[in-house]
């Protein structure tokens, strides 16, 4: 093999790296267990320890969490949500929302197209707006305040085009950033948020864990709220805290009894504040402090708020001083004690910094500035709507700063407050936290303004983005939603745990059985390898594993094995041939190579589209594919080779036959007739086609609400319930809405329900009133227990009696562009492939086999479940998963074909005078052990994950058995006979050669 030692030392640098990224998980595990046997609290251990340096000598707790692997919603329970920002409307408020008839028609027009086409929503409305006016300038629309740097009555279509998309993307980016913040307050464990590529103002947010989800809807859909605010020094502040402190003790009755017990403990009371404060000091100085529990909490007793909150003693600027994170809600708590808030001045307001003091090494201490109440309605002297560019950049000096503008009115504002505050600091407070204090060295008119400081690059464009928020003319809102309750994840860990193990034993087993001892150990060894591969780069990419996800590794080994497959058949064929086992070896590797490496990334640009195209689930299933793919490449390819080499090189392993008294004759020596029975299996496939086609027009499909729109609400119910009987109530409880109800397992245990009821309406407010009513119904029919009330059926944590276990919402306009989405994505894949068939194999009649096949494989699965639907015991609704079972049916359908055409191509170059019926056959019953034990090792796993894995993925399952099936067939009578028939059919190559002479 060449490159051999390349092949070795990538392999050492990959499992180091695996290994590195791999021990993140484990440490964070290791530190979860003992947080979890704390006798103080889980909480407790885990503020102790979080900012400290806990493995390799440099990394904390708090960073190893979030470089560990994470745990999907669907397997840890939580909450999915794809917001929109509305493009229509950031479109209007750039032209000051215009009363034109023609702007207001085009922006409507836009917006209904785009719901079926691909293109953005700035090109339709451009093009809507030059039909409706031909002589129309752009710029006469959006030569506006709010774009003056950009466009004016001067600008031609195509700047006015350019600086639309510029401004549509920097109001998504802001909406971005300002998530990014609310979630990073709201205090969740690996939040995952991510605009969604291929979309114009999508952005998805993963918040595992969530148990107040109304509470997370209001957080994410307000609009951000951008101030500016005058502020204290802190010196006229910290005397009036000293004071507080001491009212708060006094409030807390914490007093001592007797005066002669106060001026006792004085002297140590003074000593022990002293203490804290050089407590507080030394963490900012990144020095460590060791008091003792016994210690704080007498402290705390006799200073509540100095205890754990070091003053400002500098008394210059607008912080008055600084605190622990895990402090700040005690410290909120007691300046908000009404005997705190008597002393304190009614124009005070106290924020915190958003991020941790720079001055502090640790990460964990905030600053408090205090804010000055100068208007009379108690709001701020200038809001963000004022702000129209904000930008980093560099001062004279060649440093980071911040340039920003503001339109005319506050231009105006602006002047005015930096006048009335020179040598003051101005507060820039985005939802009620501080961002940055600069401080005001003279008064600055016309609306240009540079803040400068202290800044570094990421600081200053932080910054820019915070000041662009505050004019986000659409506030984000929820088109998707999706709730998962923490026992419904940990079922869905034990069942995929569950369906992984058992399917790797099995594949392991079947390619002992199958190749022997030896070989099926080597080929496992590649298998584990690859699990560990994919999961090591997985983890380097912070990737989170969801339960699809699992069934995407699991696919991921089952497609490895078809390598193996390969590799082994051909090197039993070479072995026939009468060569020597090192001979055999390398002919079986070479031989099978072009046949896997094609199969291999036809795979590959199936999981792309698929990652393209998906959503949430959907993408974390195609990531593992994709590396998975990758990695069973490398591992069956390179890897095993290396191991045979090795022991052929001393001597071993040369007598191995590569099969068992099962497989030895199993499917060799096979003469089928394929190519005569063309006409027959056509007629087959087209009366499978006609019945599929009869079923679409009377049937039609099961649509689940990823392609209608919404509600699902998943019950666990206490005892065995019928699907009709909640159907019924509901039905009685809601008018004009449609009414869906299936069995979940086969328990009766568990119900879901499905609605379209005011899914055109948004807001929490028809999530509780849809609650509500279910409850109403259930209770009413006495499916619930007595005195169970509603909020203990809406607690997804709930697991006693009956509650919702898992929610999902998916809006209209979302439904619209899935189901667009996912014609498109399978369209694209059967192109795709067909087009690198065409590519590789330099021939019409390969690509068009391959098309025709895979558009059938494609269509029959899809004609399936039209034809199942209601009669098998579980959910056979088309949505987002089944189109993900769809696009890996074709790309792992397309590995047969490719097999099949590779062995055609081969044979052609060897037998050039063959006839070509012959020369198709031969090149079929060769490859037909690799097809159907391919077809089988598939089969297996998908039966075990069918069975094993859980109801979230039944569905997905059953689709991809149908698939293999189809797929396998299909390679053998309708691809291959298409490329036979397109190829000439019964005329040999001679005859072709002629004819076209």
């Amino acid at each position: 093999m060449q490159n051999k030692g390349f092949v070795k030392v990538f392999a050492i640098l990959l499992t180091l790296v695996c290994v590195f990224y791999l021990s993140f998980s484990f440490v964070t595990r290791y530190h979860m267990n003992k947080a979890a046997e704390d006798p103080k609290g889980e909480a407790h251990y885990l503020d102790s320890v979080m900012n400290k340096k806990v493995w390799w000598g440099s990394y904390t707790l708090k960073k190893c969490r979030e470089m560990e692997i994470g745990l999907g919603l669907d397997l840890k329970g939580g909450m999915n949500v794809i917001l929109e920002v509305s493009v229509p409307d950031v479109v209007k408020a750039l032209a000051d929302n215009k009363p034109d008839e023609a702007f207001n028609k085009a922006v409507a027009e836009a917006a209904k197209q785009q719901v079926t086409s691909q293109e953005d929503f700035i090109t339709l409305f451009v093009r809507e707006y030059k039909k409706l006016v031909p002589d129309g300038k752009l710029a006469e629309l959006f030569a506006t305040q709010q774009l003056k740097e950009k466009v004016n009555t001067r600008s031609t279509d195509a700047e006015v085009e350019r600086a639309l998309r510029e401004e549509v993307k920097a109001a998504i980016d802001n909406s971005y950033n300002v998530l990014r913040t609310r979630i990073d307050r709201f205090g969740v464990v690996q939040p995952n948020i991510q605009p969604l590529e291929g979309t114009m103002g999508r952005i998805m947010v993963e918040l595992p864990g969530i148990k107040e989800p109304e509470r997370v809807r209001n957080l994410l859909q307000g609009s951000a709220n951008l101030e500016f605010w005058e502020t204290y020094e802190a010196k006229d502040i910290v005397p009036i805290l000293v004071s507080a402190d001491e009212r708060a003790r006094v409030a807390m009755n914490l007093a001592s009894d007797t005066v002669k017990v106060e001026e006792a403990v004085a002297e140590t009371e003074e000593a022990e504040a002293v203490s804290s404060k050089d407590s507080l000091a030394a963490v900012l100085k990144g020095e460590t402090v060791d008091n003792s529990a016994a210690n704080l909490e007498q402290l705390k007793k006799e200073h509540p708020l100095l205890a754990v909150f070091q003053l400002n003693q500098s008394g210059v600027g607008a912080i008055v001083g600084y605190a622990d994170y895990k402090d700040t809600a005690s410290i909120n708590s007691i300046l908000n004690m009404k005997e705190v808030k008597n002393i304190l001045p009614r124009d005070l307001k106290l924020m915190w910094g958003v991020k941790a003091s720079e001055m502090d090494k640790t990460g964990h201490i905030f600053e408090l500035y205090a804010i000055q109440v100068t208007e009379r309605n108690g709001r701020a002297p200038l809001e963000g709507d004022v702000v129209t560019d904000a930008r980093d950049s560099y001062d004279q000096f060649n440093k980071p700063c911040v340039t920003m503008s503001m339109n005319t009115d506050g231009s105006r504002r602006w002047a005015a407050l930096t006048k009335k505050n020179i040598g003051k600091e101005i507060a820039i407070v985005l939802d009620g936290y501080v961002y940055s204090a600069p401080r005001v060295n003279t008064e600055i008119t016309g609306g240009n303004s540079e803040i400068t400081g202290n800044f570094t690059p990421e600081v200053t464009k932080d910054l820019a983005n915070v000041l662009k928020s505050g004019k986000m003319p659409a506030p984000a809102r929820i088109v998707q939603e999706d709730i998962v309750g923490p026992s419904l994840g940990q079922q869905s860990i034990n069942q995929g745990l569950i369906s992984f193990v058992v399917a790797l034993i099995a594949l392991m087993a079947y390619l002992c059985l199958m190749y022997g001892f030896v070989p099926g150990m080597v080929a496992n060894t590649a298998l584990v390898l690859n699990f560990f591969f994919t999961m090591g780069i997985m983890s380097s990419f912070q990737a989170a594993l969801t339960l699809s996800g699992i069934a995407g590794i699991v696919l991921s080994l089952a497609m490895a094995v078809d390598a193996n497959v390969l590799i082994h058949e051909r090197t039993k064929e070479e072995l026939k041939a009468g060569k020597n086992m090192k001979e055999a070896i390398s002919a079986g590797y070479s031989g099978a190579f072009s046949a896997i490496f094609d199969s291999n990334l036809t795979s590959i640009i199936t999981g792309v589209i698929l990652f393209y195209f998906g959503t949430g689930p959907i993408r974390g299933f195609a990531t593992t594919l994709i590396i998975g793919i990758i990695c069973s490449f490398f591992t069956a390819v390179y890897m095993t080779r290396l191991i045979y080499e090795h022991f052929l090189s001393k001597g071993k392993l040369r007598n191995l036959t590569f099969s068992t008294s099962i497989s030895k004759n199993l499917f060799q020596n096979a003469h089928y007739n394929f190519m005569g029975t063309t006409k027959r299996s056509f007629t087959i496939w087209g009366t499978i086609i006609v019945i599929c086609i009869i079923s679409f027009a009377v049937r039609g499909l099961s649509q689940s609400i990823d392609f209608t729109g919404g509600r699902n609400f998943v019950v666990q119910f206490d005892k065995v319930v019928q699907p009709e009987t909640v159907r019924d109530l509901l039905e009685n409880s809601v008018e004009d809405a449609n009414i869906q109800a299936i069995a979940l397992g086969t328990d009766g245990h568990r119900i879901r329900v499905s609605t379209n009821y005011r899914i055109e309406e948004d807001g929490a407010h028809v999530d509780t009133e849809i609650e509500g009513i279910l409850y109403e119904a259930f209770k009413e029919g006495n499916l619930i227990p007595e005195g169970l009330t509603l909020a203990q059926f809406i607690d997804r944590d709930n697991t006693e009696g009956c509650s919702i276990i898992s929610s999902q919402k998916v809006g209209p306009s979302m439904a619209d562009d899935m189901r667009t989405s996912a014609i498109w994505a399978v369209v694209f894949a059967v192109i795709a492939i067909g087009l690198y068939i065409l590519i590789r194999f330099y021939n019409i009649a390969f690509s068009l086999g391959a098309t025709v096949a895979l558009a059938i494989d494609a269509f029959l699965v899809v004609g399936a479940y039209s034809l199942c639907y209601g009669w098998m015991p579980f959910s056979l609704e088309v949505d987002q998963t089944f189109i993900g079972a769809v696009l890996t049916v074709i790309g792992y359908s397309i590995n047969d074909k490719v097999v099949i055409f590779d062995r055609v191509r081969e044979f052609t170059h060897l037998y050039p005078n063959r006839n070509r019926t012959q020369l198709f056959n031969d090149a079929l019953n060769t490859t037909l052990a690799r097809t159907l034990n391919t077809g089988q090792s598939t089969l297996i796993v998908l039966l075990i994950i069918f069975f094993l894995g859980g109801d979230s993925i039944r569905s997905f399952s059953f689709a991809m058995i149908l698939g293999v099936v189809i797929g396998t067939f299909s390679s053998l009578f309708v691809a291959a006979p298409v490329a036979y028939l397109a190829l000439g059919g019964k005329k040999d190559q001679k005859e072709v050669k002629a004819a076209k002479a």
